[in-house]
């Protein structure tokens, strides 16, 4: 990458790619990952930035993960699409724009199709993508690491839920700093 990505919470949301309930299953740590996502969402939330969600399927696939649904904010709703790419929903698109959307905070599933496609549109648009990599799975380990090993030199860049929210706070006189700290620990 021919620039330094520092994450702004003025110019970034937070994108949940497909974390639905039917992969509970097949995915191993299913509910780690649910769990670290609804702390992102609660992150995000503390620092106003926002938060687009998709849904894959949902009459197959079922809705989003119990442990996000909560913190998601009350007037939040699931962005159904049958691409695999979130950029081929309007409505994902819309809501980027709408909101003049340089930088998109990736998590979700699957690493190795969903938010692949999705990470490899937006850095086609000239949007900046950070992973949280703690954030994101596959059912299958070795998918997410070919995965993050492909977006990465596509251009994406790697990071993890604690990293990200403390970049966009920036300094610990931060209003939101005590709240982050608990939210994390």
């Amino acid at each position: 990458m021919s620039h330094i990505s520092k994450l702004s919470r003025e110019q970034a949301a937070l994108a949940i790619i497909d974390m639905q309930e039917a992969f509970r299953l097949v995915i191993p740590d299913f509910g780690q990952v649910a769990s670290r996502i609804a702390k992102a969402v609660e992150g995000a939330r503390l620092l106003e930035v926002p938060v687009v969600v998709t849904e894959q399927y949902p009459r197959g696939l079922k809705h989003t993960a119990a442990e996000i649904i909560p913190h998601l904010p009350n007037d939040s709703k699931a962005i159904e699409k049958i691409c695999f790419s979130s950029c081929g929903a309007d409505d994902f698109q819309s809501q980027l724009i709408s909101r003049n959307i340089k930088q998109v905070i990736v998590c979700g599933i699957e690493a190795h199709i969903c938010v692949a496609q999705t990470v490899l549109d937006l850095l086609s648009q000239g949007l900046e993508v950070h992973l949280l990599v703690d954030c994101i799975t596959s059912r299958k380990r070795e998918s997410k690491e070919v995965a993050l090993a492909r977006l990465t030199q596509a251009g994406a860049v790697l990071s993890n839920l604690e990293m990200a929210l403390f970049e966009m706070m920036r300094t610990a006189d931060s209003p939101q700093f005590k709240a982050v700290q608990g939210l994390i620990k």
